[in-house]
């Protein structure tokens, strides 16, 4: 988003080689926006709940229903948003779609969440 004039500082730039680096070391849109897009993804309670879960043991829509105490029907939209982002997998035992954790890179994520509150492993 470009300021206007209006809305700009019109001081001077006092550290003209901070504000080049920060220019030259910019993460550019795309990247920007899918890390954006990661962030909010885990940021839902819902869709975070069933990652830690999901990281104890694989399970099916029934069971993380009634875990979560919400419809199948909520599940399968965040088991969809989890799986388009590929935070989980699933695979098909007979009629029963089970669903796992499967991006390992967010246990670390999640662990740096709790160290800065000062909670539990997970």
């Amino acid at each position: 988003m470009k300021l206007t004039s209006d809305e700009r500082c019109h001081c001077r730039i006092i550290h003209k080689d901070r504000v080049a680096l920060a220019k030259q070391t910019a993460l550019g849109p795309k990247q920007i926006s899918q890390l954006s897009q990661m962030f909010k993804t885990i940021a839902d309670p819902t869709r975070l709940k069933i990652i830690l879960a999901l990281k104890q043991e694989e399970m099916c829509v029934c069971d993380l229903a009634a875990f979560l105490n919400i419809s199948e029907s909520a599940v399968s939209h965040q088991l969809r948003t989890l799986k388009h982002m590929q935070f989980v997998s699933n695979r098909r035992e007979g009629p029963v779609l089970y669903y796992r954790f499967a991006n390992d890179n967010l246990s670390p994520l999640i662990q740096a969440g709790l160290d800065t509150l000062g909670s539990t492993n997970v």
